[in-house]
């Protein structure tokens, strides 16, 4: 892959680099959640009246038609400015994708928008507590009724419930067909009757996901997303999205930030000759620059006009083992502080490390578990028989 930057590449980064200079702010401490996601939305309306929401998206639908080398560039720009993340995450990075490829032109009309503006965030109605990164084997039903379907079922992990006004849910309209058929996409209005979502508290303290029950909640006609029993396919596409061309190239630069602070910090505390310590900062190097390869074989992929594949497994999982090292580093760097939480004096980072090091446990389940990842590897990759 030729990785020189054509003279529009460059001016583009530019363009971005200057309008993030010039309208980043510094999120205050908030409150609670409510406020958090209030701020958010105030943000993000403000990037789409720009067009620096969905910059790949056609121009239609309120992005830029940028290039995927576009992209990387925006968001390694975005990271190093130290933005905050768009309140729309799942919106913009899953369901977005998912309606350009699968939507009708009404749905990618009616959504799409709304979406960039986060006039109307999504949630994610895909994982249940007995499917999962065993997806396959989800039990919510839609029932077929006159004008729609009846959706009945339980899901969880489910990010930003409490706020979104429509889930991209997977449900079994087919209970005939084997378990990787049989399944629809549908877009649930959070709002209906029959839906109900209950807040989990996070071992971080910070409660953004829920359970959602749902209990013959009607969905129109013109809600389903893609074919009839063709959800599996329609899936695909969110889940390679999310596992390999929205987040990688952003947690690149955020964790060569979060590095840097580490070396400064061993430095400060006269730790670089400790061996654990000098042994922790190489390998988190070279993770780093291992993620960064990954990086520039998606982008060489969708360069030449492909979906992401099952490569995207690779780099979920080279992400993971990523940040569960670093943190583990910032626990042992900080050292006799580690138990602390927040404050400042004997806490460095007043409880940022120790924030990072428990959110990171759940790398290696969000977005699909490790094992499953690499099951894909090896079936889809590797060609290694099933069992």
């Amino acid at each position: 892959m030729d990785l020189s930057l054509r003279t529009e590449d460059e001016a583009f980064a530019a363009e971005a680099r200057a309008w993030l200079s010039a309208n980043v702010e510094i999120p205050p401490v908030f409150a609670s959640i409510e406020e958090e996601v209030a701020w958010g939305r105030t943000w993000q309306a403000r990037l789409a009246a720009s067009r620096w929401v969905g910059i790949a998206w056609p121009a239609e639908y309120g992005g830029r038609g940028a290039s995927p080398v576009q992209v990387a560039l925006f968001n390694l720009e975005y990271a190093r400015a130290g933005a905050p993340q768009p309140v729309n995450r799942v919106g913009i990075n899953l369901v977005g994708p998912t309606l350009l490829t699968h939507g009708t032109e009404e749905q990618r009309r009616r959504w799409l928008p709304r979406i960039l503006t986060a006039e109307d965030l999504w949630c994610q109605l895909y994982s249940e507590p007995g499917a999962g990164s065993d997806l396959a084997s989800l039990s919510t039903r839609a029932e077929p009724v006159q004008g729609g379907w009846l959706v009945s079922g339980q899901k969880v992990w489910t990010s930003y419930a409490t706020f979104a006004r429509f889930g991209i849910c997977l449900a079994r309209t087919d209970q005939e067909m084997p378990r990787h058929r049989g399944i629809s996409c549908l877009a649930v209005d959070m709002q209906a009757a029959g839906v109900d979502v209950r807040p989990l508290v996070q071992i971080t303290g910070e409660a953004e996901f829920n359970e959602v029950f749902l209990d013959e909640v009607f969905v129109p006609a013109g809600h389903l997303v893609g074919p009839p029993d063709g959800g599996w396919a329609v899936a695909g596409t969110t889940l390679a999205h999310e596992r390999g061309t929205s987040f990688p190239f952003k947690e690149q630069v955020l964790h060569e930030a979060y590095l840097a602070q580490l070396w400064r910090l061993a430095a400060e505390r006269g730790l670089l000759d400790d061996p654990l310590v000098a042994d922790g900062l190489a390998q988190a190097f070279v993770e780093l620059r291992i993620l960064r390869l990954h990086n520039w074989r998606t982008l060489s992929r969708l360069g030449r006009g492909l979906e992401p594949g099952p490569e995207s497994s690779w780099v979920k999982l080279s992400w993971t083992a990523m940040t569960q090292h670093l943190s583990e580093l910032a626990l042992r760097i900080v050292g006799e502080a580690a138990p602390l939480w927040a404050g400042a004096g004997r806490n460095p980072g007043g409880g940022q490390w120790q924030r990072q090091w428990l959110w990171s446990k759940a790398a290696s389940i969000a977005g699909g578990t490790s094992e499953i990842q690499r099951t894909v590897i090896g079936e889809r990759i590797l060609g290694l028989p099933r069992e």
